[in-house]
């Protein structure tokens, strides 16, 4: 009843570099037709974009349109189930089930599933506006907190900054290393914060216009939550585009522009050591630096 192949998206093969992902990547084919059969699914091939999930758009037997999505559990992806539940389908996608040993939900289909970054700047920031104050949930277990999260980012950062062969100033580090030494301990409300908030993560959907999907949940202050939006280059990639989505935000919002500056240039960064982004995203941080 499946209809699963078996292809597995490209952007998943970063796995391969690690032993719990070579498992998870060998399982998960099998993965696939269990949960299909457990949830009596009939499977389309799976969406292209993949990188810690495999995402398969299926039919119940009562023909509604559904998601199976199995996730590569790790400290940003544990507790995506649970984040959802607390929204409980308020400006983000329903689960509808899950087998947790698998790491496997059943979601709401978003259809026609557009990106908001397709609707254009303008669209996209009031959208993302709306919807930030309905996701800032009050804090309760057991999701990962802030301060934990950037004391993990700092430790050793410097050493891995070498390693890298220094890609950045060490004014750009030094200034990292300060924000996630003075933020954490100085925070406001501490709410449920999605950290990875951008425009690809917001699909136009029937129950509402838009709806969030891919929830990486920490509690936290919400200027934390501006950072993936304040960033987020499918909405202009320049000094003035980064800085205007920063004044807009915290002007309507009403948050503390600088705090939200901060904690956008120290994730940015510490996000992006290593990475195939690291340029665009040490351009951003700059900018922020800059103020």
């Amino acid at each position: 009843m499946s209809g699963f192949t078996g292809d597995i998206p490209a952007g998943l093969d970063w796995l391969k570099d690690s032993e719990s992902g070579r498992a998870w990547l060998a399982a998960l084919p099998q993965t696939v037709v269990e949960c299909a059969a457990h949830w009596r699914l009939r499977l389309s091939a799976p969406y292209p974009y993949a990188f810690t999930s495999l995402a398969v758009p299926a039919h119940r037997e009562d023909g509604s349109d559904v998601v199976l999505k199995v996730v590569f559990i790790d400290r940003e992806t544990e507790h995506e189930a649970d984040a959802l539940r607390r929204w409980d389908g308020d400006g983000a996608i329903r689960l509808l089930d899950e087998l947790p040993s698998p790491g496997a939900l059943l979601l709401e289909r978003c259809v026609p599933g557009a990106p908001l970054s397709s609707a254009g700047a303008d669209v996209a920031m009031d959208v993302l506006e709306g919807l930030l104050p309905r996701l800032w949930k009050p804090a309760t277990p057991p999701f990962r907190s802030l301060t934990s999260e950037a004391a993990r980012w700092a430790g050793g950062m410097r050493a891995r900054w070498d390693e890298a062969g220094r890609p950045f100033s060490q004014r750009l580090l030094d200034a990292t290393l300060d924000a996630l030494d003075a933020l954490p301990p100085t925070q406001g409300e501490q709410v449920l914060l999605h950290q990875d908030l951008h425009a690809a993560n917001v699909l136009a959907a029937q129950r509402e216009p838009w709806l969030a999907i891919d929830p990486k949940p920490l509690v936290g202050e919400r200027e934390f939550g501006l950072a993936p939006i304040i960033r987020s280059s499918e909405l202009g990639h320049g000094r003035r585009d980064v800085i205007r989505r920063l004044d807009y935000l915290t002007a309507t919002l009403g948050l503390d522009r600088d705090r939200a500056r901060l904690w956008c240039l120290a994730q940015t960064v510490a996000w992006s050591i290593g990475t195939d982004q690291l340029q665009r995203n040490v351009e951003i941080a700059e900018w922020l630096l800059e103020g």
